[in-house]
């Protein structure tokens, strides 16, 4: 079964004040490139999912050999981001929705996730008995993924198909942990999971 990556990378970041996919993690390390560097330890197919007007930042993947798309709907909501990548996605028979400002993830996570997805089932990893991401999505929820729109995300999916859910504990802290404001940014830099 063949399972690839869908990272959503179209919002800005309102509440950070400034595009938070570019602050600085690290010195030399962007939000974003973290993110990416745990995806790519994982060897599974990633396509980045960008904003209308992110034809430098899509210029930035492809040189880095990065597979990305501009998403025409991105500013209407995380749910239309999902669908415009959804459209675009290769042939794959399970997708990993990741988020560009969840860079603590652990790739072993990643993995995990897709080890446990199946054609008929959405996988979710848990902590402590509090779901988390990525989420993954069978080949059967593909279309209703497509039909997303505004900020109506994955968890339309979950919602309505509860008896296909599949939750997986974990130990990765990482998946509960997210940066919405440079304050979260600052307080990550000496996080450790």
């Amino acid at each position: 079964m063949t399972v690839g990556v869908l990272l959503l990378a179209a919002g800005r970041g309102r509440r950070f004040g400034r595009d938070k996919r570019l602050a600085q993690l690290k010195p030399g390390l962007t939000l974003l490139d973290a993110t990416l560097g745990r995806l790519g330890a994982t060897g599974l197919p990633i396509l980045v999912c960008l904003a209308a007007d992110d034809r430098p930042l899509q210029d930035a993947m492809t040189s880095r050999g990065l597979h990305s798309v501009l998403c025409e709907h991105s500013g209407t909501g995380m749910g239309s981001t999902l669908a415009d990548g959804m459209d675009r996605a290769p042939d794959w028979d399970g997708v990993l929705v990741a988020l560009a400002d969840m860079p603590w993830i652990e790739p072993c996570t990643y993995l995990a996730v897709a080890d446990a997805l199946t054609r008929n089932v959405i996988c979710v990893p848990t902590r402590e008995g509090r779901r988390g991401h990525p989420v993954g999505f069978g080949r059967s929820f593909f279309s209703s993924l497509r039909s997303l729109h505004g900020d109506q995300g994955g968890r339309l999916v979950i919602d309505a198909n509860r008896d296909c859910v599949r939750e997986l504990p974990l130990a990765d802290r990482g998946i509960h942990r997210d940066v919405d404001t440079p304050n979260d940014l600052a307080a990550g830099r000496t996080w450790s999971p």
